[in-house]
């Protein structure tokens, strides 16, 4: 299948006003092909899960930079499997330190990008990591 049918959700939890990354990755997911749904600044794990699955979407991005990773993306994962949205990828960039990497992904997150990681990274993790639905990995 082609990558244009590869929607990824990119989302800004938290009470976090910088978004500048997240907007800069979107731009580079688009670029290469995939469909991104920008959801804004502010928003809650409720409003992130919410959003992922009545896009359909196939992965969601997070940009964190507030230090409350700890607590709202293991909110968020737990609110994916709640609604059946298990199967969506989860990966996460911005400030995270490297010692709650571990247990970011014990909870769910796929891949946590820290600051500096070039945007050609991200498109190709994605690209090997993401599949659409129906799609075996």
């Amino acid at each position: 299948m082609p990558d244009s049918k590869i929607r990824i959700v990119i989302a800004k939890p938290g009470l976090d006003g910088h978004d500048r990354g997240a907007k800069v990755v979107a731009r580079a997911l688009r670029d290469a092909g995939f469909e991104v749904i920008y959801t804004g600044l502010h928003q809650t794990p409720e409003m992130i899960a919410n959003a992922a699955i009545q896009e359909d979407a196939d992965a969601v991005g997070l940009s964190i930079l507030s230090g409350a990773h700890m607590t709202l993306l293991p909110r968020l994962m737990d609110l994916l499997r709640q609604k059946r949205g298990g199967e969506i990828v989860v990966f996460a960039g911005g400030i995270i330190p490297e010692e709650d990497i571990s247990a970011l992904k014990t909870s769910g997150i796929s891949e946590i990008f820290p600051p500096g990681t070039s945007l050609d990274v991200i498109v190709r993790w994605v690209r090997e990591h993401v599949k659409p639905h129906g799609v075996k990995a």
